[in-house]
């Protein structure tokens, strides 16, 4: 074991004894033992900054600057097999978006159900059976809020046994669910409790499944495996979609039993899978499993533990925590009073989840079948099957986009091109879908374009905002308070899908497709928010990510910041720090 490695010195309680010929560290005791730390731990009730620790604790600043060009060197030789383990990996936690996309796709189609309008429906007078926009709205809806009220509660697993663990724990919480809607028989209430309590278990993964891949990935890989999260969501949604298709034609619970039972296959399926996916390291260093950290970061970047890559990563990683630890446990106030900027980065994370579904993208993904049947199409199954590939095949875009063009400009970008389908689609379905009134028929070829720009959004939808949402909350936190803060974030985002996806027959009902100039607005909203206030994270680590919120970089100036072990001589930190221009001219010129 390499001197440098054993360098880093901290009580790390319930390590493992790590030792040289001058230094030693007890497992039971916690205390130091090196030559010239007496007096160490009388220290501890001062928190610096993690930076500071780095150097003072660990090795001195020029063996870690020699270690960095190692690591360099080590990361421009490594060839794509070697990261094909880590890839299939964070595949398989990516597969819990799927099992979110398949309620999505599915639930579309089960409202148009005969059976399933025939079981959970109500009666009119005459005999016939129909769901209300309140019946409608609260069966597909409530499944966000028991995602809001798991990403709350049941991502704590997570930190208390590992990402692992609490990931397998929710698959199971949301199988429950399953099993109690596919035992509804006639009465909506008990599918009502079934969707809460599966909404609950994908509540837990959509906190837990992304953080653990940001954990595990390599920081160059890291926007594209965590972006394999949505393209699941995307590949479920399309699935759904042809499943519904497939057993429409049947006339008994087939058409809606069938697809949930489906649903043990991918509880099964994520589960095995997980079982040979290594746990976070840094979550292992937290909880003083040092080894066994060595051996995740290894497998994970397929290198022996005592290369300078694990190395360096180690000390990042317990020089962070044991600055963490320093400042005691954390709480939820911390996610405001805390430091650096803790509260500015909360907001971010429940800004930019919230302008996710306000993007939207539910309105046509929770109620596609619907919105086709409008325009005039005969089967409404078909167009949505249509909608789910666009879906599946742009999000492949996206591993490509995210970390080739950065956070910052797929969200700009997306803004923009959505803005434009909006216009389009709105204004169509408006002025041209009903010439004669909506008691005629309905104008095919403004259907048609109506078909064409929602495919043309979903294009820019699932390409930018679908995968950079997941992406900047997964790498926006420090360690800390990642689970409480990415469990906050993810709430708004359920808590607004609930709002769309249960409102949204009503607005409909009310407004038609002058509902589209909504979404438009708050994607005109969302263009200011990013350029002003979300920074660019690509290619950081996470521990430099805090760095740059230490150092107060402005967010339109952060594509131009460098960490502090990469600079030269002549950087210039307070460029970053400061732009005396006009806001207008901040957006729309570049700076000399």
């Amino acid at each position: 074991m390499s001197e440098l490695e054993n360098a880093h010195q901290g009580p790390l309680e319930g390590s493992a004894t790590v030792s040289t010929n001058s230094n030693s560290y007890n497992e039971k005791s916690g205390n130091s033992t090196a030559p010239g730390t007496a007096g160490y731990n009388d220290n501890l009730a001062q928190a610096k900054p993690v930076s500071s620790y780095i150097s003072h604790e660990g090795p001195p600043k020029d063996e870690l600057e020699e270690l960095q060009k190692e690591v360099d060197n080590q990361l421009e030789k490594k060839s794509k097999s070697d990261l094909l383990f880590v890839s299939v990996c964070c595949l398989m936690v990516a597969f819990g978006g799927f099992v979110f996309g398949w309620d999505t796709g599915t639930i579309s189609g089960f409202v148009r159900q005969t059976d399933f309008i025939r079981r959970f429906g109500s009666t009119r007078a005459n005999g016939t059976t129909y769901l209300s926009d309140v019946r409608t709205g609260l069966m597909v809806s409530i499944f966000n809020i028991g995602c809001a009220i798991g990403g709350i509660v049941l991502s704590k697993l997570g930190d208390m046994y590992g990402r692992k663990i609490g990931l397998m724990t929710v698959v199971v919480i949301y199988s429950i669910g399953i099993i109690i809607q596919i035992a509804s028989i006639d009465k909506w209430y008990q599918y009502f409790i079934g969707r809460i309590i599966s909404g609950l278990g994908v509540g837990g993964i959509t906190v837990l499944a992304p953080m653990l891949i940001s954990e595990v990935s390599p920081k160059q890989l890291r926007g594209t495996l965590v972006s394999c999260y949505q393209l699941m969501i995307t590949f479920g949604i399309f699935l759904g979609y042809c499943t519904n298709f497939g057993t429409k034609n049947y006339s008994n619970s087939v058409q809606w039993r069938v697809p949930l039972g489906l649903c043990f296959a991918w509880s099964i399926f994520m589960i095995v899978g997980m079982t040979f996916v290594p746990e976070s390291p840094r979550y292992l260093v937290e909880v003083g499993k040092i080894e066994e950290a060595k051996r995740s970061l290894a497998r994970a970047n397929k290198t022996t533990e005592d290369s300078p890559l694990v190395t360096l990563e180690m000390e990042n990683y317990q020089s962070s925590i044991e600055a963490e630890r320093l400042a005691g446990s954390a709480s939820w106030g911390e996610l405001v009073t805390g430091k650096p900027q803790m509260f500015r980065r909360t907001l971010m994370g429940m800004m930019i989840q919230s302008l996710q579904q306000l993007t939207g993208d539910n309105y046509f993904f929770y109620y596609g079948t619907t919105i086709f049947q409008a325009v005039g199409l005969e089967d409404s199954f078909e167009t949505a099957i249509v909608l789910g590939v666009v879906n599946f095949v742009s999000t492949f875009f996206s591993l490509y986009t995210v970390d080739r063009f950065g956070r910052r400009n797929c969200l700009l970008w997306g803004c923009v091109g959505m803005i434009c389908c909006y216009v389009v689609y709105a204004s169509v379905g408006v002025t041209r879908l009903w010439p004669n009134g909506q008691d005629q028929p309905s104008s095919k070829g403004a259907g048609n374009c109506m078909i064409v720009f929602a495919c043309f959004y979903i294009f820019c939808f699932a390409t930018t905002w679908a995968p950079v949402a997941y992406v900047l909350i997964s790498e926006s936190y420090p360690l800390r308070v990642r689970g409480k803060a990415m469990s906050i974030a993810s709430a708004c985002n359920w808590i607004w899908g609930f709002l769309i996806s249960f409102f949204t027959p009503f607005i409909t009902s009310a407004i038609n497709f002058y509902y589209g100039y909504v979404f438009m607005g708050c994607m005109v909203f969302a263009y200011f928010y990013v350029f002003f206030f979300v920074p660019e994270t690509k290619g950081l680590t996470l521990e430099e990510v805090n760095e740059m919120y230490e150092e107060n970089v402005l967010p339109w100036k952060s594509t131009k910041w460098i960490p502090p072990s990469r600079r030269t001589t002549d950087y210039d930190l307070d460029a970053t720090r400061n732009d005396p221009r006009p806001f207008y001219k901040r957006m729309f010129t570049k700076e000399k």
